[in-house]
């Protein structure tokens, strides 16, 4: 990162660094970028800024640092670090003492020589830059240009798409109290050199419960509150946490209010979880509160859950019971949130954004496709061949909902896929003429 800091901050992309979010770690174990930021001009990041993202970090992965480490981050948050050839300094007297210390074990032979440094990452090309002049002083280095070797960074395109939604009643359920919306709006740009898609689109899916005839009552009202208060609400930008907040909260009051009326009481009142995806080209956000569930699949990361279920199993686990003792309780698989039987300050709807840079699948399900790890076990099979384009969403949705049918046919069954292509992020560097 100091590398990359002496590199970017001449071209006043030195925030690149300090967006925790624009950080990743590729297979091979290499910092890499996901795109370049422009620094604010009327406040450029300091070498502070670059300190206390690295407190940030290492406090995020719950390490226990050196002593040494953790001073040096002190001293450059606070300032006491002043210039780059101090920090280069500190940070070679650290990695001298963890490679000859004799019980350090990223380099246990102390006669051994350390392994040089990864390259620095593709996505931020700078291979061709000179060697860098330990006799320069600071003013020199930090105005060394990287113009002629910094490649050419564009934003993610989105250049296919694909979505699709379908729900089933069960074979032994005799009315469907699932409920699902998705509405996208999809532009083409197209030129000779590119084509690119601007997307547009709102995904819910609602599990509903309570009473008789409640369920499908909570998970359809929920849904048409949802997509009232986004018609209104959306337009060019994805909405921010707080909207999302107050959409969910208005469905929640709707289905309260009708609670209400009713003097429903106890398992009469009627409710419905939520799992909702918001997509505005490659950033998406994505919200929900129960159990149905939101998984993203990919070609690099495989499958993964991108909610957790707010049940009591889940609550306990995060308390610090273990998984098995956890689900061992009777009531480990009841729901600690709704939207419905309790007011406002009975929900706490969890909300995250993502940025995507890669080709994706993303699935919204009901528990009656999720249940018995059923997409752990068939994505393979059943994800693969929709992740690859061999096979259209409406057809491989069709064969999920088959295969919940098979295994998982005591509940209703609702699955929402959207497909997602994209460009490279970096064009390579571009040579001068005369080289």
């Amino acid at each position: 990162m100091t590398e990359l800091w002496v590199a970017l901050q001449p071209e006043n992309c030195g925030s690149s660094l300090l967006e925790l979010d624009n950080l990743r770690i590729d297979d091979n174990g290499v910092l890499c970028l996901q795109r370049l930021y422009e620094d604010d001009a009327a406040q450029r990041p300091q070498l502070t800024d670059l300190g206390a993202t690295w407190q940030t970090l290492f406090s995020q992965s719950q390490r226990t640092q050196r002593g040494d480490i953790a001073q040096l981050f002190r001293d450059v948050q606070c300032g006491d670090v002043a210039s780059m050839t101090e920090l280069r300094s500190r940070l070679a007297a650290i990695k001298e003492a963890v490679n000859n210390h004799p019980d350090s074990t990223r380099n246990p032979d102390a006669d051994t020589p350390s392994p040089e440094l990864p390259p620095l990452p593709a996505l931020i090309n700078l291979d061709h830059l000179p060697d860098w002049d330990e006799d320069l002083d600071d003013s020199q280095e930090l105005t060394r240009s990287v113009a002629d070797y910094s490649p050419t960074v564009l934003p993610f395109q989105l250049v296919g798409f694909e979505d699709a939604g379908l729900t089933n009643i069960g074979s032994q359920r005799n009315h469907n109290e699932d409920y699902f919306s998705l509405q996208s709006d999809v532009r083409k740009i197209e030129s000779p050199e590119s084509k690119t898609l601007q997307t547009q689109g709102l995904y819910i899916l609602c599990d509903g419960m309570g009473g008789h005839a409640g369920g499908e009552v909570a998970s359809a009202l929920a849904v048409e509150t949802l997509k009232t208060y986004f018609a209104e609400n959306w337009q060019d930008q994805l909405p921010s946490e707080e909207q999302i907040r107050e959409a969910i909260g208005q469905a929640n009051r709707a289905i309260f209010d009708l609670n209400q009326e009713r003097a429903s009481s106890g398992s009469g009142r009627m409710g419905t979880t939520l799992a909702m995806a918001l997509l505005q080209n490659n950033q998406l956000a994505i919200a929900h509160v129960g159990d149905s569930r939101i998984y993203r699949f990919s070609a690099r990361n495989g499958l993964e859950q991108i909610t957790v279920d707010h049940e009591v199993g889940q609550r306990e686990i995060q308390r610090g019971v273990e998984e098995a003792i956890a689900y061992a309780r009777p009531d480990a698989y009841q729901l600690t949130q709704a939207l419905g039987p309790r007011d406002e300050n009975g929900i706490k709807p969890t909300i995250s954004f993502l940025e995507l840079n890669e080709d994706m699948l993303l699935l919204l399900c009901s528990d009656g496709l999720t249940d018995n790890d059923l997409l752990e076990t068939y994505w393979e099979s059943h994800l693969t061949p929709l992740l690859s384009g061999q096979m259209s969403l409406e057809i491989g949705v069709s064969r999920l909902i088959e295969l919940a049918n098979l295994h998982n046919g005591h509940d209703n069954i609702t699955a929402i896929a959207i497909r997602l292509c994209f460009t490279s992020s970096v064009s390579p560097p571009l040579r001068s003429a005369g080289g």
